[in-house]
């Protein structure tokens, strides 16, 4: 009978070094020049950051100067009572300056822009055979009263729509109107002439306008 016996064992064979010196040398000196190299950086880095918390501390010291600098030039000064004084005078006037251009644009004064302007309109509408013998404007245009003579009766309705046509005498209106025919003058009584009479009445009409306003203030 054969028996088989197994001399083998691994532990008898040759263990291959893995760390041996060289490598852990070479791995040690990557270490060290990346530490080396990492604390550079982390120094300049450092040394950057120093650099402009330092210029920030000096630009903050020079705008404190400046600031005292201004606080000292401009300190804020003690209000004077004479100041105060006219200011308020100031504006009180300015406050009736106000209140008198609100009655003038009101026309609780009359017409504040004078009255040539209505003459203008007067001028403007000359109607062939009526004249004007007399022009009165009161208040603030509202009280207006013409008087004139006309060759005919039919002249005058005319003669007011034009006027009143006029962009000044909007809003205005006459609320009377009389019309009569003057009598003669008397004149000394020539020698009697057999078939001759002398005339009773001139050859025109008067007419006197008056608005609205002049009428309700005679009543």
């Amino acid at each position: 009978m054969s028996q088989q016996i197994n001399l083998f064992n691994p532990i008898f064979l040759k263990q291959k070094k893995i760390f041996t010196a060289l490598p852990m040398a070479e791995a040690l000196g990557i270490i060290v020049a990346g530490a080396l190299l990492l604390n550079w950086y982390a120094a300049q880095r450092v040394s950057d950051l120093q650099r402009e918390a330092d210029e920030g501390k000096d630009r903050l010291a020079l705008r404190e100067q400046r600031l005292v600098k201004a606080n000292v030039q401009f300190a804020p000064r003690a209000n004077d009572p004479r100041l105060a004084a006219e200011l308020a005078d100031a504006q009180a006037e300015l406050k009736a300056l106000h209140d008198v251009s609100s009655v003038l644009q009101g026309g609780a004064l009359g017409n504040t822009n004078g009255y040539a302007e209505y003459f203008r309109a007067f001028s403007r509408q000359n109607v062939s055979g009526l004249w004007l013998t007399g022009v009165t404007i009161g208040g603030a245009g509202n009280e207006i009263g013409v008087q004139g003579r006309a060759m005919q009766a039919t002249l005058i309705p005319n003669y007011i729509a034009r006027l009143t046509a006029e962009r000044v005498m909007h809003g205005k209106s006459f609320g009377s109107l009389d019309i009569g025919r003057p009598d003669a003058p008397a004149a000394p009584a020539p020698a009697a002439t057999p078939g001759a009479a002398a005339p009773a009445t001139l050859p025109f009409v008067e007419f006197s306008l008056q608005s609205t306003a002049v009428q309700e203030a005679a009543k």
